[in-house]
Order: C-alpha cells, then structure tokens, then sequence
C-alpha cells in the first residue's frame, strides 16, 4: 500500500543547533572567560581587594614573584601530589582491569572504591583529621599488628606530612580515575578477548596487548588531571594542615596572599603563572606522549 497522506516538512532550520548552543556558551563566558580576563587585568594592578581604584603597575607584580625565590619554593609540594597520583592511576588501573572481568562480588568492589569520590572535601578533611591524630585510628591500626610504638606524628613532623596528604588524596581521587579506566576497558569489543583467550593469552597479554592499547587516550587524559591537579592542590592540605609544616601549596599561598594580605593583584599574578605551568606541562606531555589512534577491530 502507497502511503499518500502528506508529509510534515521539518521546520528545524539550519540555525537550531546552535541555538541549544547558546545557554552552555552563555554560562561559559560568563563564569569561565570572563573571571579569566578580569584575573589577568588584576595581575597588572596593586589592587587590594577593597579599593574602587586598581592602580595599574604593569608587570611588576611578575617581577615581584620571579624575584622572591620563596613563592615558588613550595612547588615542590606537588612533586608529593604527583608521585601520590602515579601511584593512585596504577591502582585504579589495576582495579578496573581486574573488576572488569568475572569476579565475585565485583559490583560491589566497585562502589567500595568509586564511593570515597562522592564524599565532600571538608568531610574527608575532616575524617582524616582523626585518622592520623596522636592516638587515633591510624595509631590504633599499627598498634594492633605490633607497631604501636612508632609515636609518629603523621601531620606534625615536616618530614612525614606531605606523605600523609598525599595518601589521602589518592583515596579520594582514586574512584574517579577507576571508573574512567573501566568505562574505557569496557567499550573494548568481546570477541577480541575471545580470540585472545582461543590463541592461549593469558590475562597479563590480554591486559598488555588489548586493553593497554585501547585505554591509551584514557590513560593519557587522566595523567594530564593529575599533574594539574598535584601543582594546583588546595583542598585537603588547607582543611588538615592550614598549610603548616611545610605543607603549604602554591594555591593555599595564592589565597593568603590574596585575603590575608590584601595582596590581590600580586595573587592574580600567581594564578596566571601557575595557569602557565599547567599549559605547559600540558603542552609537553602530549608532545612526548601523543595520543595514537587505535583501531580495534
């Protein structure tokens, strides 16, 4: 049978994409470009934060930072973050890779390791403050297997602190990267691990030669997170520490500088600055490590 009743032409012109484009661009400028070029225009100002005028000073508030050795010194915090975030993608690789074959109980498995990401910051900042107190649950745990004696001061002595801050952001973060990894692994096609399996490939080749290769954007994606997130880490290290015993940050010394000295030209400096460095740590690691396009077939 001839279908002869009339057919509704479409009124979707060629504009109607870009009209759903519209309310995301809108909010972006707003509360993205906009913040950013205002940040930049305070870094070349004396302004205090209070004043109605912003005296321009050009880039002396640049001069200032590349002059005082002791703004950047507490870069080197992050090199805890970023050895913390290495160790953090190699467990949530591991996990993903193991959750996402068979395994007993494995849906479980995996809200026990994703939930620590849906906590609130404070909250953690606040539970971790009692796990490493003198005393405290950490204390109590090492006691039960013997090694009660250590009296370690966990966010008290300098040498131990940032080791204990950086724990406890790989178990917050570590959720976030496992679900990336096992999204990934997951969207490798069946019949590939089928034929791996019929060739005699055991779950290490099949690891090395099918997934590895498969996750490679992911896995490339989630190490630039992580060095942007180790050089800009504010959260934990100020709820815990307020950045006392050499756990200061270069954020928590940004936000000092800006609300408690009234230095709020001199601190959009820094956020400039420390906005460079992660385009540029960026900007190497996809020249040294490019993402390759992978077919799976």
């Amino acid at each position: 049978m001839i279908d002869v009743r009339p057919r509704r032409h479409s009124r979707r012109g060629p504009l109607t994409p870009y009209a759903f484009l519209v309310a995301p661009l809108a909010f972006l400028v707003v509360f993205t470009y906009i913040p950013v070029a205002n940040m930049f225009w305070y870094s070349v100002t004396s302004w205090d934060g209070l004043s109605p005028s912003k005296e321009f000073v050009g880039l002396d508030n640049y001069v200032e930072i590349f002059t005082r050795p002791e703004l950047f010194g507490v870069l080197k915090v992050s090199l805890y973050y970023i050895g913390g975030s290495v160790v953090q993608i190699a467990l949530a690789l591991y996990f993903a890779t193991v959750l996402s074959f068979d395994t007993r109980f494995r849906n479980l498995f995996k809200g026990v390791i994703f939930f620590p990401y849906l906590i609130n910051g404070v909250a953690i900042g606040m539970i971790f403050l009692f796990f490493f107190q003198p005393g405290g649950t950490l204390d109590a745990a090492l006691g039960s297997v013997g090694l009660g004696g250590l009296k370690q001061q966990w966010l008290g002595d300098p040498d131990v602190v940032n080791y204990s801050l950086a724990g406890t952001s790989v178990w917050r973060y570590l959720g976030l990267n496992f679900v990336l990894f096992l999204g990934a692994i997951q969207s490798i096609p069946a019949h590939l691990y089928e034929a791996a399996e019929l060739d005699g490939a055991g779950r290490w080749a099949q690891f090395r030669y099918i997934i590895l290769p498969g996750i490679r954007p992911v896995v490339g994606l989630s190490f630039i997170l992580a060095v942007s997130g180790s050089l800009s880490v504010f959260e934990i290290p100020f709820i815990m520490t307020r950045g006392a015993n050499e756990s200061e940050t270069f954020v928590i010394q940004t936000v000092d500088m800006a609300f408690k000295y009234y230095k709020l030209g001199l601190a959009s400096a820094m956020a400039v600055i420390l906005l460079c460095i992660i385009l540029l740590v960026t900007w190497i690691q996809r020249r040294v490590a490019p993402d390759e396009k992978v077919t799976l077939s």
